[in-house]
């Protein structure tokens, strides 16, 4: 039926975008799904879209108690619990350090560092007991901005970086009963939000950037859909696939890191 038949996982910030790619993209690999989303109006659209054939639980991924509820919900329907996945974030538009007021950088980071990366070691220790149990794997969505600069601004990539360094430590922690990696996807044909603390919640990255100059500046030369993302979650979560795999981060950036300072030579080819 699919690589994750009958295997329990959760997924934060999965009424959208990436998200809820990955919950179709679970599903149609035979995976029982539970989702915690923090939008009353996106859980009201899962719960009509899918019944009862997932949880949702509406809550904070920045809270630990809302956190521990969607991970007692999704036992209490599914009797177990084979994979965490951290997925919820947030963006800041480039908002950089000169033209940032000091206040606004004291407030921005705490909300973004809360979303991006404090929300990671939250749902982990919410899951900790059950993914022990199970012998399951955690799994985090970075950015290209856990890798390079000028994928946003200082705390954005800060919280990125960061989720790289929560993800090793945890896959050192948590070894040998659980598997912790991440992936690290390109920009997206995804309109995701950014900071509150910026004015930005209602300013989605398609909102402001032209799609088709963001695929120019892939190697690939394309935007990825969100479910062009959702394969590496699959490998990363099925047990058949990956036993030996924890620590990693699958970087899906399109090319990025192989562009250097040039096109890459095809460029220079005619055909």
């Amino acid at each position: 039926m699919g690589w994750l038949k009958d295997e329990v996982v959760l997924i934060t910030g999965g009424g959208s975008g990436l998200g809820l790619a990955l919950v179709e993209r679970f599903i149609e690999e035979g995976a029982l799904i539970s989702v915690l989303q923090r939008s009353a109006s996106k859980v009201a659209t899962l719960k009509a879209r899918y019944g009862e054939k997932i949880v949702v639980v509406e809550g904070d991924v920045v809270r630990y108690q809302d956190n521990l509820n969607a991970v007692n919900e999704t036992v209490h329907r599914f009797g177990k619990l084979d994979c965490f996945i951290g997925n919820a974030g947030i963006w800041d538009h480039y908002a950089d350090i000169v033209n940032m007021s000091g206040e606004q950088l004291d407030q921005a980071f705490d909300e973004i560092m809360g979303i991006n990366s404090k929300a990671f070691i939250l749902g982990a220790k919410a899951a900790l007991n059950e993914l022990m149990k199970s012998e399951g794997s955690i799994i985090l969505t970075l950015s290209n901005a856990a890798l390079y600069s000028a994928g946003g601004g200082p705390i954005y990539t800060a919280s990125k970086h960061a989720g790289v360094g929560i993800m090793k430590e945890l896959a050192y922690e948590l070894a040998p009963k659980v598997r912790v990696n991440a992936v690290a996807p390109s920009g997206m044909n995804v309109n995701i939000k950014g900071a509150a603390s910026l004015g930005q919640e209602n300013l989605g990255l398609l909102d402001a950037r032209d799609p088709e100059k963001i695929a120019r500046g892939m190697p690939l030369n394309f935007l990825p859909e969100p479910e062009d993302m959702t394969g590496a979650y699959v490998l990363l979560a099925s047990r058949q696939n990956n036993r030996p795999l924890s620590g990693v981060l699958i970087n899906a950036d399109c090319g990025l890191g192989i562009r250097g300072l040039r096109q890459p030579r095809a460029e220079l080819f005619h055909y």
